[in-house]
């Protein structure tokens, strides 16, 4: 069984119209939902196996928050380029490298490409997962490399806003 959590990057400033997009930082809600949802999965004893971001400043910054949340070792977040902006298909690929003896991974990504994959690996019809907004599925398989569209079973969809209805 393998459980993949696939993170959209908290909120980003947009203060600097000069700086280059890679380098966007958090802005100041960014910084405070990032640690927030970081706690709601540490409230339900989420401990991932791994956790792999884009190199992006405003990716690699959530990571660390929600890292720091649920007691990951900052040091061992793997950082992967591609994911910038990628497509579902690279962020399958990605996530195909992975070691089979990983259970369970978080992913930390960017839209389109991060709300394109899940509404295929889920088969759900998700318009945007919003800034720090989290997906899970579950796959019923033992190597990364099995994960394709269709096969993953829904488990949960929560982001900063969402309190009006159970979050798991």
């Amino acid at each position: 069984m393998k459980t993949l959590y696939l993170i959209r990057h908290a909120k980003s400033s947009w203060d600097n119209f000069f700086i280059n997009d890679h380098e966007r930082p958090l802005n100041k809600r960014g910084k405070k939902n990032a640690p927030d949802m970081g706690q709601r999965l540490a409230n339900q004893n989420i401990h991932p196996d791994l956790l792999i971001s884009s190199t992006a400043k405003r990716a690699m910054k959530t990571a660390k928050a929600i890292a720091k949340a649920i007691n990951y070792p900052i040091s061992n977040i793997q950082t992967y380029e591609d994911l910038y902006m990628a497509s579902p298909g690279d962020i399958l690929d990605i996530i195909g490298y992975q070691k089979d003896q990983v259970n369970s991974l978080m992913l930390f990504a960017h839209n389109p490409g991060i709300t394109d994959l899940a509404n295929q690996i889920g088969s759900l019809d998700i318009d945007n997962i919003p800034t720090c907004g989290i997906v899970a599925f579950e796959f019923n398989c033992k190597k990364w490399t099995d994960i394709s569209t269709q096969k993953g079973k829904f488990i949960f969809f929560d982001y900063p806003k969402k309190v009006d209805e159970p979050r798991f």
